[in-house]
């Protein structure tokens, strides 16, 4: 075994893709997670794949008696990857302060333990929400951050600076700082994919619901932007790609491929999609129309926004693969998985 890696949030969405990345490159997972947005079958999902059950502990990481606990019982963990977070854009407008004590106390009590049990690094899963709106596509490492237009937004940019300015203290630690762009999909197995608890919060779990015919019809928010068919813009990345991404990150904290003791990556195709052309691709690639509408922009939304991930491709030594139509048949058939254990 490489060593041991605790994963906060490890039943979630890319949690669970990345735990079975990790354990595929030989580390032993441990897992905390409150189930808050996920379930327990997803560690069989992951036992199916990997064939490894990871150790799980369900608690809250915003509980630092149990995150003790944890630390205590499970000794020599050499890394996190910090995953146990809420977030939904349109949410957060709505529960500021539910995402300010989730997402903060969360990083807070995993650093402050973090010296203590001689844990070396962290990864913490960021966003490309902290450029705000950007000046410039692509964006790249050296663009600035920006007033974040949503409470989720602004959590991912204050514990980029707790981190920060955790280390400048002098802290013990190192940390890589991954800012995604937009993850889609599901593990080609289909044992695993996205499945919020409740009405889903973004975009690809409610479109292939409203695909098979759990919800009526996706809203589009918005078709007035700036675009070249009025609908916003992103990056969207396939989780699997996205995934192996935290075990280069890992690798390279661990292995003290850096001397800088923080560095930050975006994550990301390089590739601008907008809503409608990723229904369209989803359409193209799967045959399944996915009924629409065009509703009124959402508060918190950023027009337009893609990656320049050269620095991830140069430096951490990874490049997102799958090509979208791929990613959305994964989605689909995961869907279609769903629908066969009788789940959705």
């Amino acid at each position: 075994m490489k060593g041991k890696i605790l994963v906060t949030g490890g039943t979630g969405y890319i949690g669970s893709h990345t735990v079975v990345e990790l354990q595929a490159a030989g580390y032993e997972v441990v897992i905390i997670d409150n189930l808050s947005n996920s379930n327990r079958e997803v560690l069989d999902g992951i036992e199916k794949i990997s064939g490894v059950r990871p150790v799980f502990v369900e608690a809250d990481c915003t509980d630092k008696e149990a995150l003790t606990k944890l630390f205590d019982e499970n000794p020599g963990i050499n890394g996190i990857i910090n995953f146990a977070a809420s977030k939904a854009v349109g949410e957060s407008v709505q529960k500021p302060l539910l995402y300010y004590r989730n997402n903060l106390v969360t990083l807070i009590n995993l650093l402050e333990l973090m010296p203590k049990y001689g844990t070396k690094g962290i990864v913490f899963s960021s966003s490309c929400t902290v450029y705000g709106e950007p000046d410039v596509n692509p964006v790249d490492e050296t663009a600035p951050i920006k007033k974040a237009t949503s409470p989720y937004g602004n959590t991912k940019q204050i514990s980029e600076e707790i981190i920060a300015d955790y280390i400048t203290s002098g802290a013990p630690i190192k940390s890589i700082l991954l800012r995604y762009f937009n993850p889609v999909g599901a593990h080609p197995s289909a044992e695993i994919g996205e499945l919020p608890n409740g009405v889903p919060q973004n975009l690809i779990p409610f479109l292939t619901q409203t695909a098979i015919g759990i919800r009526k019809e996706l809203s589009v928010f918005g078709n007035d932007y700036n675009t070249p068919d009025g609908s916003c813009i992103r990056d969207f990345i396939n989780v699997v790609d996205l995934a192996k991404a935290h075990v280069k990150a890992l690798e390279r904290m661990l292995e003290d491929k850096s001397e800088e003791k923080l560095e930050v990556f975006n994550l990301g195709t390089g590739v601008g999609l907008s809503v409608l052309e990723l229904i369209n691709a989803f359409e193209t690639a799967t045959g399944v129309k996915v009924p629409h509408k065009i509703v009124g922009r959402r508060e918190g939304d950023i027009e337009k926004v893609w990656a320049n991930p050269d620095r991830a491709n140069n430096v951490l030594g990874w490049k997102a693969t799958t090509p979208i139509e791929d990613t959305m048949r994964s989605a689909w058939n995961w869907q279609l998985r769903l629908r066969e254990r009788g789940i959705m």
